[in-house]
């Protein structure tokens, strides 16, 4: 049987994972100063963004670096430290750390050498955006970054498009056309809530379908993103190629635009969109 402690007594030594704010710095809690305040060190993914916060409230501590590319060797010099008798905090450049951001390797390397981890609560951009998103949020999946390679980028949305849990992505400014491009062909029109500027003076909710959101001007769009799309529908059986061709006919004769019948057809039937155009060109062209 495993053995058991509690996080805050016995003699393990214990890293502290300090959530930091996403944009409002009211948001750091007085329980995360005060830890800061204590600690012999602070482990940071940027030394100089989070040294710069901690001086913003009187703290100033030696650093030691600790991000994607040194994880592994920063890991080892904290569990050697920690081993002492050193009081740490670890820190990434905003949210929780190991989400999304460096961490998780240091979490796992800590509990291989029987040193004990607990989070400092704060602010966390997914969350924060599914909570005001309007979309259900009884279940849903974190998917945070989508690679940036267009090819794969569209591989992994292929195998998310049958999840039917809303959806949470984290994207950046310089791929956001692109995401939301490839988010509307791949999945369809759903219904979806771009978030951005979180907890910043210029916060945004965007809340529209996926084709809206792809056509929106990229210049406008600045900062860190969450996207929030709702997941999969059920999609209606029986339909036959011949029923499907049968609807788009109705939608034609009734003066819809070939566009507007593609789409009235793909949502009113849950159907892919894609599906549908490609049996419109193949049949009314």
């Amino acid at each position: 049987m495993a053995e058991r402690e509690l996080n805050f007594e016995g003699k393990s030594p214990l890293l502290y994972l300090i959530a930091t704010p996403i944009g409002n710095r009211s948001e750091f809690s007085p329980r995360a100063i005060e830890l800061c305040k204590e600690a012999d060190f602070i482990g940071a993914e940027d030394t100089r963004n989070s040294r710069a916060f901690l001086l913003s409230y009187g703290i100033d501590k030696p650093f030691i670096s600790c991000h994607e590319h040194n994880e592994e060797e920063a890991g080892e010099k904290i569990v050697s430290l920690l081993k002492e008798g050193k009081k740490i905090c670890y820190m990434s450049d905003a949210g929780y750390p190991a989400i999304s951001d460096p961490g998780e390797r240091l979490v796992r390397r800590c509990i291989q050498n029987g040193i004990k981890v607990s989070t400092v609560s704060g602010p966390n951009a997914g969350l924060n955006a599914l909570a005001a998103s309007g979309l259900p949020t009884d279940h849903f999946y974190f998917e945070g970054f989508l690679p940036s390679k267009p090819s794969e980028r569209k591989k992994e949305l292929e195998e998310l498009k049958g999840r039917k849990e809303t959806i949470i992505f984290y994207e950046s400014p310089h791929r956001i056309e692109k995401t939301l491009k490839d988010m509307a062909e791949v999945l369809g029109d759903r219904k979806a809530c771009l978030a951005r500027e979180l907890t910043k003076s210029h916060e945004e909710f965007i809340r529209a379908g996926l084709e809206e959101l792809a056509a929106l001007d990229p210049v406008t769009l600045r900062g860190e993103m969450v996207i929030i799309v709702e997941g999969a529908k059920e999609t209606k059986k029986g339909l036959e190629e011949e029923d499907i061709l049968f609807l788009l006919k109705n939608a034609l004769n009734e003066g819809l635009k070939s566009k507007e019948a593609i789409s009235k057809v793909a949502k009113d039937n849950n159907l892919p969109k894609n599906a549908v155009y490609d049996l419109y060109l193949k049949h009314f062209k």
